[in-house]
């Protein structure tokens, strides 16, 4: 195993993506013509114009950040962008949450219309989970996995009050990288976390920008609407192997999609245990597709803990 292809999740989006790539390709022009139509509205006016903070919302998002991925793929297949990788082709794929769809995607398991129909179909569910419960999300960075669990139980036994009733949650559920794991939780628990991260030895907390408490059960009503949706997909056959977020397994077939992308609706995404268990299959050049370098970052401070020499390209589309 040498070439992986990785696909972002929701962050990486920036007002111009896939810009310059629709304006020198008809084709790719096509492709956000053909999400125009899917989406019902003009989704790629938004990616290109903006404004911010309709791209930034959880239903905007998801599916500008695919259809984008999408575009950034077909023009590396086709030699627009990095003519020297023109025809190359993985040995497997992987995606940061939202990703997973994009890397299924990649491998041939579904088509553009059937992923991005699943894809607006999940970041409209999720939004709307979020709008129902009250829930935040909290980067900590320096803590490694048993500290924060610690951490996490100190703040739940100080019981915080929830404004809404609810009782407190806090999850770990991004394994981004060593020292670094974002952590889902209700509101007033969140608050809580980012005040004490520092006394247990955090060098800093993070509060992000997202709707709700993504990866945990608040976001059981968006995957029992997903359901039926994924029931109803024709998968055809892998043409290469796509890792999954929830145990940072091989899929093992058609038959383990369902399961697994709804299971990672409401669990934990182990993306560092993914890149450590490529790494020791040999993956050696891991290409980025679509907008940021989020993945990027996180592969090269895996590869450092590891100690494997690799090769990290980023394909963005960006001028």
């Amino acid at each position: 195993m040498n070439t992986i292809f990785m696909f972002p999740g929701q962050g990486a989006q920036q007002v111009g993506m896939g810009r310059d790539l629709a304006g020198q390709n008809p084709q790719i022009a096509d492709l956000y013509r053909r999400a125009n139509q899917i989406v019902g509205y003009d989704l790629a006016s938004v990616c290109f114009e903006g404004p911010e903070e309709t791209l930034n919302t959880t239903e905007i998002s998801q599916p500008a950040i695919f259809v984008t991925s999408a575009a950034c793929l077909a023009a590396l297949r086709g030699g627009q962008l990095a003519p020297e990788l023109s025809g190359l082709q993985p040995d497997a794929c992987a995606g940061l949450s939202l990703g997973e769809y994009t890397a299924l995607y990649a491998a041939g398991v579904v088509d553009f219309e059937q992923a991005l129909t699943l894809v607006q179909l999940r970041g409209r569910s999720m939004q709307e989970a979020a709008n129902q419960s009250q829930g935040s999300m909290v980067s900590i960075l320096g803590l490694e996995e048993p500290a924060l669990n610690q951490l996490c139980q100190a703040v739940l036994d100080k019981k915080p009050r929830e404004e809404n009733g609810q009782n407190p949650l806090l999850v770990p559920v991004n394994y981004n990288c060593p020292g670094q794991i974002v952590v889902s939780g209700t509101l007033a628990a969140c608050r809580m976390l980012a005040e004490m991260a520092e006394s247990f030895g955090a060098s800093k907390a993070i509060p992000l920008k997202v709707a709700g408490a993504f990866h945990t059960s608040m976001m059981d009503p968006a995957a029992e609407k997903l359901s039926q949706a994924l029931h109803n997909c024709r998968f055809s056959s892998f043409s290469c192997p796509v890792m999954a977020n929830v145990d940072a397994k091989w899929y093992e077939g058609v038959d383990s999609i369902t399961p697994k992308l709804l299971a990672q609706l409401v669990s934990p995404v182990r993306w560092q245990q993914c890149v450590e268990f490529l790494l020791n299959q040999g993956a050696q050049r891991f290409v980025e597709i679509g907008p940021g370098r989020v993945l990027t970052g996180l592969v090269k401070k895996i590869s450092r803990v590891q100690k494997k020499t690799i090769e990290l390209i980023t394909v963005n589309g960006m001028s």
